[in-house]
């Protein structure tokens, strides 16, 4: 009882004892926060190994949980859940499951832990959500974000968005530049992941080149290649004194501007 306590208080010392993972201290950051939270990570940084440690925390030691897994793809979503299926079978507890497949599974305490495509109205249905990941964030559509948000507001539950960047676009740049106190981020770029190396790096840099490596070891957002303005050029040449010339009552009414627009004003690069 004593340990069973410890670990669903403490969820680094509980990765340690079962799973022999020691956290960095931004994966620590990461298990015991209870906050929304926002990864601006660099690839192979173990972004999706803690997030996956992070659920599997959750489904344990928190009964009747709702756990949703979202991503661009379901291929992408179930990489994810499989991080968290091969933990419960390291953990022994894989018989005790009343569902168990390669995109869901239910816990003897009813916890759920479902893996979701990236296509908002496949989503929707889901109510009472504790904790939602949403994997390769930078990725997903705007109204993947805006469906999903309203199921954790009953519930109170936990947002986790992951992922490296890809342009200044996107609810992912746009949170974790605009987003405000509603959102603890983390950044993570290459240099803080001790098991890959200078040398590595270094050769990469030489592969890729500089606005790839940018983006996926450095956490920058850089912009997008087929741009025709730059992203601090656009927001330089927004004022707060001129009237808009479509007001805009409400947020259906900004999506619906927003999807008119979007094909006729591409500034912002690929969608």
């Amino acid at each position: 009882m004593t340990s069973t306590l410890c670990y669903a208080l403490d969820p680094v010392r509980w990765a340690a004892d079962k799973f022999s993972f020691f956290c960095d201290p931004w994966q620590a950051q990461v298990l015991r926060s209870n906050k929304n939270l926002i990864l601006n990570a660099s690839r192979q940084s173990g972004k999706s190994t803690v997030c996956g440690l992070t659920a599997l925390h959750r489904g344990i030691y928190f009964p009747n949980s709702l756990i949703l897994v979202a991503s661009p793809s379901i291929r992408q979503s179930s990489e994810l859940f499989k991080k968290i299926s091969n933990g419960i079978h390291q953990l022994g507890i894989r018989s005790d499951l009343l569902e168990d497949n390669r995109t869901s599974c239910t816990m003897a305490n009813g916890s759920r832990i479902i893996s979701l495509p990236g296509d908002e109205k496949y989503i929707r249905g889901f109510s009472g959500v504790n904790l939602l990941l949403l994997d390769e964030a930078s990725r997903i559509p705007d109204e993947l974000f805006y469906g999903v948000s309203p199921m954790l507001s009953v519930s109170k539950g936990r947002m986790v968005m992951l992922s490296t960047p890809f342009g200044k676009r996107g609810v992912f740049h746009q949170q974790w530049t605009e987003g405000g106190d509603a959102w603890e981020r983390i950044e993570i770029p290459a240099s803080l992941c001790p098991r890959i190396s200078q040398a590595f790096l270094e050769e990469e840099r030489k592969t890729i080149g500089e606005w790839w490596f940018a983006q996926e070891y450095l956490c920058t957002f850089t912009e997008t290649t087929d741009q025709v303005f730059s992203y601090a050029d656009v927001n330089a040449a927004l004022s707060d004194d001129i009237a808009p010339l479509f007001p805009v009552h409400s947020r259906a009414d900004s999506e619906i501007l927003s999807t008119t627009l979007q094909p006729l004003f591409r500034i912002g690069g690929k969608s």
